[in-house]
This record gives C-alpha cells, sequence and structure tokens, in this order.
C-alpha cells in the first residue's frame, strides 16, 4: 500500500504547538499511530489514558486494533491525542462545586456512574448531568469568587460497595483537606441568604419550567461529542425521582444532596405547596440547619439514627395478602367522581359538588352504595385501587381532609376525591388507599404502620398557638426558610408565629428524622416528580406540555393549566421514536395510539425520560448490585445504540 502523511494535534504539547505529522499506510491500526504519535513527541510520561479524537466526526477511536482504513481516515482527518479523563466542576444540589476527573471519552452514563463513586452516591442510575442555568451576573458581583473543591488526587478502591473509616469513605481519609470536602457533601448547608434567593433563577410558570428540562446532557454521547470542554461547569442533579434501596450505613451524601434539591425545588417554587404545607417545610428547614450547626451534633450516632428510621419507613413485613377484610367507618365520607368521562378531567369544583354515599373497603376495592342499608346488595361501582395514584388534599386548620386518587380507566386516568368527616378517618382510608394503590390488602401488617405515619404527619401541621413561650423565644430568619411567594404575601413578624408554631411540631426530631420527613411530605405532594416538556401532538395545531412521570404521561392544556388525559406506563405496549421528524409514537393497550413532537426539547430526552423509568421500575425484580448498563441504553439510547 501506498504512504500517505497523517497530521495529529497532541494537546500535552500546548496549543500553539504544530501538528505531529507522521507516516501511514490505509492498514496501519489506531494503535500504531498512537505509538508513532508519542516516540515522536519525545516526553516521558504515561500515555495510557490517552486516545485520539476526530474532529471532524466528532468521535473518539478507542478500538486500537482497528485500521485506519476500517476508521474510514483519510489525509485531510484533523486527529487529536488527548487524555480520556480530563477536569471538570461539578454544582451539586448543596450549592457546593466540586473539581474533579471525568470520563470524556464514554458516554455520560458512564461518567454520572464514575462521578458518584467518587462521591459516594450509591444509584447513579438516578442522576444525570445538565448544563447550568446561565444568569447574567452584575458589575458587583463579577469580583465575587466561587470556592470550587478540588478533589482531582482522590484514589478509588475497586470495592462495589465503599469501605468505611470513621463513618466516610476510606478515599476521602487520605488528607484532612479531603476528610472537610467529605463532611461539606454530607452535612446540610445553611439555609442561603434573601439575597442569594432572589438572585436564583425561578420558573414563573409552567412554560419556563418547560424550559428548565431542555438542558439534560444525552446520556448515550459523551461529554466531548455535547460540547463539553475541559474545566466546564455543569450541574449532576437527580433526574429520576424513584429512590431505590436507601441504606443509611452507606447514603449519607446521597440523602443530603436528595434534601438539598427538595428544598430548592420548594424554595424556588419549581413545585407547588399549599400555604400550611410551607410553613412545615419551613419550619423542618430552620431544625434541620439548628441541628447542622450545632457542634454537639455526633455524626456517628445520626448514621444509626437514619438506620433505624429508614428501616421503619422502608421495611415491608410479609402478611397475608389474599385477606378480605372489609373497613366500614362509622362516619360516611363523602365520595364525588370528578370526571365526566374516563379522559377528561374538569376544572375543580366547590363542596357543593360533593354528595355522601356509603361505601367499604374490601381487598383491593373501594365499592359505593346509596346508603347504608344497601351495602349488602349490588354496589353502585365497585373500585380497584390496584396502580391507583394516591395524593392527600388536606388543610388541618380548616378541617379539610380529602383524598385525591387518579384510577387506571381503558383511556386514561379516573379522577375521584374522597372528602372525610376528621383525622381519625382520613388517616384510616388514606392508610387503606395507599395499601390499595399496591396491590395490599388490610391484612397486611404494615397498614397500621402506614396510619400512625399519616396521623404523625397530621400532628405536625396542627397549631399549637398556645404555646408562647416556646414562639417568643425564638429568631429566625424567615425569608431564608420560605419561597418568594409568601414572602411577597406576608411580612416577616407575621410568617415568625406561624413558623414557629410548626417548628414546636418537629423540634424534638434528630437530623435523620428530619430529613426524611422531609422528603416525605416533598414526595406526597400532588405534583411531585414530574417533568414537564413542550410538545405539539398529533393532529393538534396547538402546543401542550406533556408531563413525564415516574409511573404515567400527562397531557396539559397549556391555555388554562387543566389535565386533559393521564396514561399510565403499566398499559403501555410499546414507544417508538422516527428520528426523521423527531416524533415520539406509543402504543397502549386497547389499541389507543398517541404521536407527538417536541417543540423546544430535543426528542431524544424525552424517549429518555421515558425509558429511563422503565429501566428503574426493573430494579426491585434483581437483588443483584450490579449496574445493568446494557440494559439502560437499549430503553434510552434509540437509534445510535442500536
Amino acid at each position: 500500500m501506498a504512504a500517505w502523511d497523517l497530521s495529529v494535534t497532541v494537546e500535552d504539547l500546548g496549543p500553539d504547538a504544530p501538528p505531529i505529522v507522521i507516516s501511514v499506510t490505509s492498514d496501519l491500526h489506531i494503535g500504531r499511530v498512537i505509538l508513532d504519535v508519542v516516540q515522536k513527541t519525545q516526553l516521558q510520561r504515561d500515555w495510557s489514558d490517552h486516545a485520539l479524537w476526530w474532529e471532524q466526526k466528532q468521535q473518539w477511536l478507542l478500538r486500537t486494533a482497528w485500521t485506519l482504513e476500517k476508521c474510514g481516515i483519510h489525509a485531510d482527518a484533523k486527529l487529536v491525542l488527548t487524555p480520556q479523563h480530563k477536569p471538570l466542576q461539578l454544582g451539586l444540589p448543596n450549592g457546593v462545586t466540586v473539581r474533579l476527573c471525568a470520563c470524556f471519552s464514554r458516554a455520560v452514563f458512564h461518567t454520572v456512574v464514575e462521578i458518584c463513586k467518587v462521591l459516594n452516591i450509591r444509584h447513579p442510575e438516578e442522576l444525570s448531568l445538565l448544563r447550568p442555568v446561565e444568569v447574567k451576573k452584575k458589575k458587583k458581583d463579577k469580583d465575587h469568587v466561587q470556592n470550587i473543591y478540588d478533589l482531582t488526587d482522590v484514589s478509588l478502591t475497586s470495592d462495589s460497595i465503599p469501605c468505611l473509616y470513621n463513618g466516610m469513605p476510606v478515599h476521602f481519609t487520605d488528607s484532612p483537606k479531603a476528610e472537610d470536602i467529605y463532611k461539606m457533601l454530607s452535612m446540610c448547608q445553611p439555609s442561603p441568604s434573601p439575597e442569594a434567593l432572589a438572585k436564583m433563577y425561578r420558573p414563573a410558570s409552567i412554560v419556563d419550567k418547560t424550559h428548565i428540562h431542555t438542558r439534560w446532557l444525552d446520556s448515550s454521547r459523551t461529554l466531548m461529542q455535547q460540547g463539553v470542554q475541559q474545566d466546564d461547569t455543569l450541574w449532576l442533579r437527580f433526574k429520576y425521582n424513584t429512590f431505590y434501596d436507601l441504606e443509611p450505613k452507606y447514603d449519607a451524601v446521597r440523602l443530603t444532596q436528595l434534601y438539598e434539591q427538595a428544598r430548592w425545588a420548594i424554595l424556588l417554587e419549581d413545585i407547588d405547596c399549599t400555604e400550611e404545607e410551607m410553613m412545615l417545610f419551613g419550619a423542618l428547614q430552620y431544625h434541620i440547619s439548628k441541628l447542622a450547626q450545632s457542634e454537639s451534633q455526633n455524626r456517628v450516632s445520626g448514621i444509626e439514627d437514619l438506620d433505624c428510621a429508614l428501616q421503619s419507613l422502608e421495611l415491608k413485613l410479609e402478611g397475608d395478602k389474599s385477606g378480605t377484610t372489609d373497613m366500614i367507618v362509622r362516619d360516611t365520607p363523602y365520595f364525588l367522581f370528578r370526571a365526566t368521562r374516563p379522559t377528561a378531567f374538569p376544572k375543580r369544583l366547590t363542596l357543593k359538588g360533593y354528595k355522601q354515599y356509603w361505601f367499604k373497603f374490601k381487598d383491593t376495592s373501594i365499592s359505593y352504595y346509596k346508603n347504608q342499608e344497601e351495602r349488602f346488595g349490588e354496589p353502585i361501582q365497585q373500585l380497584n385501587l390496584k396502580g391507583s395514584d394516591v395524593s392527600p388534599d388536606v388543610n388541618v386548620a380548616g378541617q379539610k381532609f380529602c383524598i385525591k386518587l387518579l384510577i387506571p380507566a381503558p383511556e386514561g386516568m379516573n379522577e375521584l376525591y374522597l372528602r372525610c368527616e376528621d383525622e381519625q378517618q382520613y388517616s384510616q382510608w388514606m392508610a387503606a388507599c395507599r395499601l390499595g394503590s399496591k396491590g395490599l390488602t388490610l391484612a397486611d401488617s404494615s397498614f397500621q404502620r402506614e396510619k400512625k405515619s399519616i396521623q404523625s404527619f397530621l400532628s405536625m401541621q396542627r397549631s399549637n398557638s398556645g404555646d408562647q413561650s416556646a414562639q417568643t423565644s425564638e429568631n429566625i430568619n424567615t425569608f431564608s426558610l420560605l419561597s418568594p411567594r409568601y414572602q411577597k404575601k406576608y411580612k416577616a413578624k407575621q410568617l415568625t408565629p406561624r413558623i414557629l408554631d410548626s417548628y414546636q411540631n418537629v423540634a424534638r426530631l434528630s437530623m435523620t428524622e428530619a430529613i426524611l420527613k422531609f422528603l416525605q411530605i416533598w414526595q406526597a405532594l400532588p405534583d411531585f416528580g414530574i417533568s414537564y416538556f413542550m410538545v405539539r401532538f398529533k393532529g393538534s395545531r396547538k402546543d401542550e406540555v406533556l408531563g413525564i412521570a415516574n409511573n404515567r404521561l400527562i397531557r396539559i392544556d397549556l391555555g388554562v393549566g387543566d389535565v386533559v388525559k393521564t396514561w399510565r406506563y403499566s398499559n403501555m405496549r410499546q414507544w417508538n421514536v422516527n428520528w426523521d421528524i423527531r416524533q415520539v409514537a406509543i402504543e397502549f393497550d386497547g389499541n389507543i395510539n398517541m404521536a407527538f413532537g417536541c417543540v423546544t426539547a430535543d426528542c431524544k430526552i424525552v424517549h429518555e425520560y421515558i425509558g429511563g423509568y422503565i429501566f428503574m421500575s426493573t430494579r426491585g425484580r434483581d437483588r443483584s448490585d450490579t449496574l445493568n448498563e446494557e440494559l439502560f441504553h437499549k430503553l434510552t439510547g434509540g437509534h445510535e445504540v442500536l
């Protein structure tokens, strides 16, 4: 074969160095090309992490046994010999920025796995990288220097489960500096100042929320392929809101970062909550901040408390799941269908629309009757709650105790509201509905535990206005604990007693119990875990919003914000993407089909969200600690992986 010249730029020689020219033939393999280039540099260093980057094709040449001809490389190719691991600045949910070495040559999914191993965050499949929001800096802010904590020298062990020493991974015990960084990662940060909160990006509408999720990186492509360069800044965030297999002995950083992400979602109004819930969130933040600043807080005992709390929350005792226990409540709750047809969700009705029925809970179903005398006959309707969404609609001060149910139907979801008379009745029925949605009956041993948990949550929202001495003894900065909406609505002297009133209900919680309670209330919010995208459905002439949750897709009218239709993943038969016209098509049971194109985001992001949540649902079937990266890419990678 005829020889020809190939130019290769060596990044280690500096930006002004001329490319190295070597004589090659088309049957020369990539490994030999790298060897010839390294020999010509005459630099004595470790080149094992270096690889060739093809600028025109925007791809890495990692298969060193392939020949130049097989790769399609000719004399006009622009190749760069560069390290595969480079420094990257990473913004974490708690506001801390760390600098660490990240892999630029493998898919972002694998890069996140490596990053989470450094930071000691298990289950990295729940997280991903996104580009930060661009905020215009004022002149007085340009002189502000952000603290960046360097972890580029941290060396990892090969253990799948990190070894702990004095409560922290061994790779953070090499130096006092690394230990301090780990404590910063695993401890809650002080409440933000009102000035810092005002500078943060805050979505003003559902349209703004759709723009947030356009910034996620493609998990199937490398950082270099997506234009990320050395020392660029990216954010690491929890992307999929399904938090699996929490083990407090190893998950201190994971829980702290999850709490911080939840806290900022509340403060920046990324998720809506009631005024009563906001005061409770503020009280929990205040309590957690006090404990974090206390020098007497014992870190090891805190982890032990967390272990006990999580075991009590997540342990599922095996019980008889085929029981037929009836639950007949003495005080009959009210019952109302809010949907006129299975696929439609009209605007919120007033209390005048509620109608009283007698109904009972048996197995996993609710049956309702015209009155108590007819309860032994045929019910008006029987509804199976398995697979339903159950969320609270409660205002303790206003004595409003409602249960919102989304029950699967052939063409969408039925929306149903139950209104209970008091806390006791609400906690009983709410616990029954939650178990029914999981396919469990009242005979299951977790029923009483679920009911006590609901009663505990209600007690936190109960007013303690009689304890005036406790309220006047505290001085707090309310503007750092509440979202701007309530800062504008009330004055500080009005907010302080209300937060302190809620604080009396949580003051005895340990640090770990308070964090878990915050996360529990956050996950119970109706809009929790919904990611919004601007789309246009096939056959429609106007833009609409698609909400993607961990178990369903939601079609939302952009004009009035009403939910038009809901589809569950459990009813999904298949979904496809036409990459030529960038359209997503989904087929559900009952020959129901829908298709849409994305308006602002790439349809790959939507496709990845759907496939990612389906991947998350498979984790419980296999208790192995091995992450099935191949399955994740099959479900989320699209045509590029195929």
